[in-house]
């Protein structure tokens, strides 16, 4: 399976607390909720289409429960959403939780090495292996290489303070973006799908004058 990340960001490249005002109040957060008065059909639609290319899922414990609090009280059975997450498998990054508290059937409790039990998921059969939320656990994957493919989309807010999907520190890297996928939505939202093409080293250039003229050069 390939190993997608799929999540919705701020300007300022903010991840945390997208939905409601309490759903990640750590760090003294207190901007919950930033998504929700930019969401429309046109976002719903991308959203579900991420959905539909999943057959598996993969959590942080802090998501595991939120969306394990939520998605199982959604019973509407034309819900794509609610039946991906209520039906697929899952698996849960914890040392901690007990394999009775995580009882949102189907669910697997992942206790060993992080990277180890990622990598022998991927090579699971089908399609994608998501990653929805799990800011600590997608700074793991990125930093190990592991993400496929990231699905971004990033609403004109700039939140100023919270937990960013790529924070100081992050491994450098380069991404290459799938067109057909990416595209301003009505509203100003914008639809990423981004592979990646490097990681620990960024290319650089200069701008300079050539004969008069403005030129790049990339060394």
């Amino acid at each position: 399976m390939l190993l997608s990340v799929n999540t919705f960001v701020s300007l300022d490249g903010v991840m945390q607390g997208p939905g409601a005002p309490d759903e990640d109040r750590s760090g003294g957060f207190d901007r919950g909720g930033w998504l929700v008065p930019h969401a429309s059909t046109h976002t719903d639609e991308v959203v579900e289409s991420w959905f539909r290319e999943a057959d598996a899922f993969l959590f942080g414990r802090t998501s595991f429960g939120l969306l394990g609090g939520y998605w199982p009280k959604v019973t509407d059975p034309d819900d794509l959403i609610a039946a991906k997450l209520n039906t697929l498998p899952k698996y849960v990054v914890s040392s901690k939780l007990t394999d009775d508290e995580a009882d949102w059937s189907p669910t697997t409790v992942l206790r060993g090495d992080v990277i180890d039990e990622v990598r022998r998921l991927k090579e699971l059969p089908g399609r994608e292996l998501q990653v929805h939320g799990s800011w600590k656990l997608v700074q793991t994957l990125h930093q190990a290489g592991l993400v496929d493919v990231y699905r971004l989309l990033q609403y004109p807010v700039v939140v100023g303070t919270g937990k960013r999907l790529f924070p100081d520190g992050s491994a450098p890297a380069t991404f290459a973006t799938v067109d057909e996928s990416s595209r301003v939505l009505p509203g100003g939202v914008v639809s990423l799908t981004l592979h990646p093409t490097s990681l620990g080293a960024i290319s650089a250039g200069a701008y300079a004058v050539d004969e008069g003229r403005s030129a790049t050069v990339l060394g």
